[in-house]
């Protein structure tokens, strides 16, 4: 978005509470000392945006966030914009890159291309697995007997490789739409088999082990 600066100081300050796009941490973030700026409107006569610079609460972040919210101090913009928060262990590196990059592109509300990582990261997963076919249809059909998860969530590959083929082709029209609703869903729904796929196993071996512990004989027992 583009404001028009007038360069004026204000002592207003406006409260900024988000979720650090550097730590994932969620807070009011810090004042710097420096004076938010304001522009007005084009008779000059009233104050349109607030823009200012803050800092992650997170002592061990401290990262800064740029921010335009409108007179009524609602957050516009932010930038770096805020992400969706997932866990990254055991996830490969090429599979981890590929959703990241369609989490980004979420937050700066490139949708489409968000909807085309989803479907590279799935397309990762395959690989990663050794799933084979001559598309990523047949891909997700020879993973479903490769890895042991949920068939809901087999299923539900293919609903986002479909949403992937609608971002990419515009003959394609399996969804009404590919936006804001629609990612946020495939986001949520692609976290979950990343989940299912490289976390649940890693999951069960840190329980087993826990297990062995405390089944251990003890000393002097």
């Amino acid at each position: 978005m583009k404001v028009i600066l007038n360069n004026i100081a204000n002592n207003r300050k406006t409260n900024v509470a988000t979720r650090c796009p550097h730590c994932g941490h969620f807070g009011s973030f810090v004042d710097v000392g420096v004076q938010d700026l304001t522009s007005l409107s084009f008779n000059g006569q009233q104050i349109e945006h607030f823009l200012g610079i803050r800092k992650c609460p997170n002592e061990k972040c401290k990262g800064h966030l740029f921010f335009i919210s409108n007179s009524a101090k609602t957050i516009l913009l932010t930038s770096p914009s805020e992400t969706i928060p997932f866990d990254k262990e055991n996830i490969p590196t090429a599979v981890l890159e590929a959703f990241e990059e369609a989490i980004k592109c979420h937050s700066n509300n490139c949708f489409i291309a968000s909807a085309i990582m989803i479907r590279k990261t799935l397309e990762e997963v395959c690989h990663d697995r050794g799933a084979s076919g001559k598309n990523l249809s047949l891909k997700l059909k020879d993973l479903g007997g490769k890895i042991l998860i949920p068939k809901e969530l087999i299923e539900g590959m293919d609903d986002l490789r479909l949403l992937g083929n609608d971002a990419a082709h515009i003959e394609a029209r399996t969804f009404n739409e590919v936006g804001k609703e629609e990612i946020e869903i495939s986001l949520e729904f692609t976290k979950e088999i990343l989940k299912a796929v490289y976390q649940y196993d890693s999951l069960l071996q840190k329980m087993r082990a826990l297990k062995v512990k405390n089944n251990a004989p003890q000393q002097g027992a």
